[in-house]
């Protein structure tokens, strides 16, 4: 499903900031659009960024389920900061329903990661995938081998040295080499 993603540009808080963005909002069957201004209320913009494929996969149905769960279920937009740019700061990369997958673009330093909530539209969308498709998986518990490990004792000494001070030498060993 194509989404559009919306960016609003304020004024910054600081000297070395001239401007502060954040996604905003996300629009469901939204048509291409390559930073088309929306909305303008004095310094405030916002921006119909870009518009990105939101594609649900089968094997990722725990991490939907674990997205809806939460008090406001939410999508994320990953961007890429693009140096030295003031007008288009940021290359649009993915817009995600999985927080797992958000979590790994969290963990490196090279892109950030916007949480912007779920319209009830697309909501519905990823409860009908989700009912779909999700099969919980059975915890199976699993069990020892039966097998004794604890019969054998030859350690970790080395059988080159030949004498009786050894300390790495199992009891084993230096019955071996009494003999």
């Amino acid at each position: 499903m194509p989404v559009g993603v919306v960016l609003r540009r304020t004024p910054g808080v600081t000297r070395w900031a001239r401007w502060s963005w954040k996604a905003t909002a996300v629009l469901p069957g939204a048509s291409d659009a390559q930073w088309r201004e929306l909305r303008r209320e004095g310094e405030i913009t916002e921006y119909h960024a870009a518009t990105l494929p939101l594609e649900l996969h089968g094997a990722e149905t725990e991490a939907y389920v674990h997205g809806l769960g939460a008090e406001v279920p939410c999508v994320y937009v990953v961007m890429r900061p693009i140096a030295g740019a003031t007008d288009r700061p940021f290359e649009m990369l993915l817009v995600t329903a999985s927080p797992y997958e958000a979590q790994d673009y969290c963990d490196s330093a090279e892109e950030v990661v916007e949480k912007v909530a779920m319209p009830q539209g697309l909501e519905a969308w990823v409860r009908d995938f989700v009912e779909q498709f999700h099969q919980d998986e059975v915890f199976v518990k699993r069990r020892r081998d039966k097998q004794r490990v604890d019969q054998s004792q030859d350690g970790i000494g080395d059988p080159r040295v030949q004498t009786s001070a050894d300390v790495y030498a199992s009891p084993a060993l230096k019955r071996r080499r009494m003999i």
